[in-house]
């Protein structure tokens, strides 16, 4: 284990997080709120730290899969404990156990929240709580490797460690070309959505605090009562077609902008997302006619914004979905598993995971019936290796037992059975939201200091992929000879 190189990457994590501090620090003095010294103690405080992880040297900068892991993992505790500083220091959440568990939710794009009272907060924080979301979206690993030299021809183990979905692959040979890339599509489409909500009625300071959370698909808005708030259609419909395509794997962008329309119809996952997305949709319309009062456009704005919200594991909300039928829930609830695209900003299981597990069940029956046939799983026409299908199963065992565990331990807080396990489903699958106490109009706040720091440790996991995480309880990564 080369723990220099792992200590070197957390100075530059550091660093590129204190630089990235001076734009709510920017917010904070235009504003005039009384929040801008709690961003400059910050940076006071973590400069002399940084300065001391970047001067470590380095013999070996080979980066492998076990630097790549335990980097990643500590990297996003790192971010999250610092990004928590300025909530406690400004006093907005003087609680650091529960600054650490809002940061957390903004970094792993989560949306979760303790607060119960939004609008009266400085206007900094509230930037920069939003701002997390869209530095967690696309990945902090992948936003330095996007603006640094990389360390070796190994940082593929980052990205893999960091990117949400199986096999992320590199777009083009250069791994910090790849990461240029995807963060230019995803600026590019942040601007426009900005751009799109100030004509339709917002300011640019609502626009951007909801353009960032669809963004990142995390949900945190600067309203009570979130995007319910500006009661406008029209800002709905555009949050709703952003959240679905913040939902898309971002190499089917990169595709269509080389002209190759052939690989985007060809995605089996795309495919099957929007086949998700649209059977949804009309059920919960359908299901909630007389909740809405037969108001069929109100109920199909309703039912798109909220499967919109779920299956990208945004968190946004335009209604109390607490009310609604017990159908509509369950279909929500279903959403909340699967999730968005591989390769996209969205939580979940992942659409592509939900496809090579009906494949592969598929197969097993085809099995049965043809026991000297020789069957394979195949994805896009191409064959999908056993050791992929047995990753994927892996990982949702992986998925389960951790939720299950966490839903044990969550339990202890004496919450109703619904409230104890969406709380955890919520957390884990990075959506925000759940149901009865964390609802779309509840929060977490009332939950014991224990359970949140075991939700914080399932949002992480949940945006990491699991393995990051758990790499980190392992005996054998932290002994001198590994």
């Amino acid at each position: 284990m080369n723990y220099r190189v792992v200590l070197k990457l957390l100075g530059n994590v550091l660093k590129y997080e204190i630089f990235l501090l001076i734009i709510p620090l920017l917010v904070a003095l235009y504003y005039g709120d009384g929040d801008a010294l709690s961003f400059l103690i910050t940076m006071g405080l973590m400069v002399p730290l940084m300065i001391y992880l970047c001067k470590i040297r380095i013999d070996k900068k080979e980066i492998y899969a076990k630097e790549g892991f335990l980097t990643v993992g500590l990297a996003w505790i790192l971010i999250s404990v610092v990004g928590a500083l300025p909530f406690v220091i400004s006093g907005a959440i003087p609680s650091f156990i529960d600054a650490f568990f809002e940061t957390s939710s903004g970094f792993t794009t989560t949306g979760a929240s303790i607060l119960t009272e939004i609008e009266s907060l400085p206007r900094g924080i509230l930037f920069w709580r939003s701002f997390t979301h869209w530095i967690g979206g696309m990945g902090f690993l992948i936003f330095i490797l996007a603006v640094i030299p990389s360390l070796s021809t190994n940082t593929i183990f980052l990205l893999k460690a960091e990117s949400p979905g199986p096999n992320p692959g590199k777009i083009v040979p250069k791994i910090r070309e790849t990461a240029k890339i995807l963060y230019m599509i995803y600026f590019v489409m942040t601007v426009i959505e900005t751009i799109l909500l100030m004509v339709a009625g917002l300011s640019l300071y609502d626009a951007l605090i909801h353009a960032l959370g669809t963004a990142g698909t995390g949900g945190f808005s600067n309203m009570n009562r979130s995007v319910a708030s500006f009661n406008n259609p029209a800002v709905e419909w555009i949050i709703t077609i952003f959240m679905l395509l913040f939902g898309v794997n971002f190499a089917l962008y990169f595709q269509m902008f080389k002209g190759d329309f052939k690989s985007v119809f060809k995605s089996e996952e795309l495919r099957y997302y929007i086949l998700m997305i649209v059977v949804s949709i009309v059920l919960i319309t359908i299901n909630i006619l007389d909740f809405n009062g037969g108001n069929i456009g109100l109920s199909i704005r309703d039912s798109s914004f909220q499967v919109a919200s779920v299956i990208t594991t945004t968190g946004y909300a335009t209604t109390d979905f607490n009310l609604w039928p017990t159908f509509s829930k369950i279909i929500l609830t279903l959403l909340m598993f699967a999730g968005a695209m591989a390769g996209s900003t969205g939580g979940g299981i992942k659409t592509v995971r939900i496809v090579l597990i009906l494949k592969a069940i598929k197969r097993e029956i085809d099995k049965i019936l043809h026991p000297k046939r020789i069957q394979r799983v195949k994805m896009d026409g191409k064959v999908v290796e056993e050791e992929v299908v047995l990753g994927v199963l892996l990982f949702i065992g992986a998925y389960i037992v951790i939720s299950l565990i966490a839903i044990f331990i969550v339990a202890l807080d004496g919450f109703d059975l619904v409230t104890t396990t969406t709380s955890v489903i919520a957390t884990i699958s990075n959506i925000g939201p759940g149901f009865e106490m964390v609802g779309a109009t509840g929060n977490f706040a009332a939950f014991s200091p224990l359970s949140k720091i075991v939700l914080s440790f399932c949002m992480l996991a949940g945006r990491l992929e699991i393995y990051p995480m758990l790499i980190l309880f392992s005996p054998s990564i932290w002994r001198k000879k590994y």
